[in-house]
């Protein structure tokens, strides 16, 4: 054996045993580094984990608090609203005249009949009263009793009120040669009831003409309405409602002439 190749052995060995040592120390490192990051990673988990558990408390702890709060609101709202129905159930107890105590049903159908009495009574009460009403209407009917003249009619009008209405229903009166014997007028806030009373002069004759006539009057002072109705309805709101006129005492009795 020569000295080279005793020289190249040697090297060949040595090299081996550098490689293994390498692979030994790689290895040890790359167990360390393993071994430093399963460490790392299980401490970060153990915190994730504490950090949720704590949210889901404070979570559950909100949700808790707002429920609370809800069902507390909930709880003042109901009894506000039991206040006022009690409230209102006192108010109509001392409308009603009977003093016993009542359930709620029968306090209410205690006032619903009263309030029907109360209806009835007013209704009796005006009836010899001229009052203008919320309602649009026309009535034309005979009037009890006669004389030489002939049957009496009563007439009226309610409708709110327009300068034009009356103009309209004189001029309506005479193109049916109308006796006019009696006029009124009454107005309350923007209403007005017209009521007149009025004879057929020529056209008094039996009862079928008689019909005929009060058809004719009623016709007429509809179409009155009906026009004032449709003039309302189309006219800009931007225009100024007329001014209310007074009627004297004279110009009123002058349809008659």
């Amino acid at each position: 054996m020569t000295w080279d190749s005793c020289n190249l052995e040697s090297s060949n060995f040595w090299l081996n045993d550098l490689g293994c040592v390498e692979q030994f120390l790689g290895n040890l490192d790359r167990g360390s580094l393993l071994n430093g990051e399963n460490l790392v990673h299980g401490g970060d988990k153990e915190e994730t984990l504490k950090t949720m558990e704590v949210l889901d408390e404070k979570k559950d702890g909100d949700i808790e608090v707002k429920s609370v709060a809800a069902l507390k609101s909930h709880s003042e709202a109901e009894k506000r609203r039991r206040e006022r129905i009690n409230a209102h159930l006192d108010t109509l107890r001392g409308l009603v005249p009977c003093t016993t105590k009542m359930d709620k049903a029968s306090l209410l159908a205690e006032v619903i009949c009263q309030v029907k009495q109360l209806k009835v009574s007013a209704a009796e009460a005006s009836k010899g009263l001229l009052i203008a009403t919320d309602a649009d209407e026309v009535i034309v009917e005979p009037l009890d009793g006669s004389s030489r003249c002939g049957t009496y009619f009563l007439a009226s009008v309610c409708c709110d009120y327009k300068r034009e209405v009356l103009l309209d229903v004189k001029q309506a009166l005479v193109s049916l040669h109308l006796n006019i014997v009696k006029a009124e007028i009454s107005t309350f806030k923007k209403r007005m009831k017209y009521v007149f009373v009025f004879t057929g002069g020529e056209h008094n004759g039996s009862g079928k003409e008689q019909q005929i006539l009060m058809k004719t009057v009623r016709q007429a002072l509809s179409s009155i309405l009906e026009k004032i109705s449709l003039s309302t309805e189309y006219t800009p709101r931007t225009i100024p409602p007329n001014k209310r006129r007074k009627i004297s005492f004279y110009e009123s009795s002058s349809l008659s002439s």
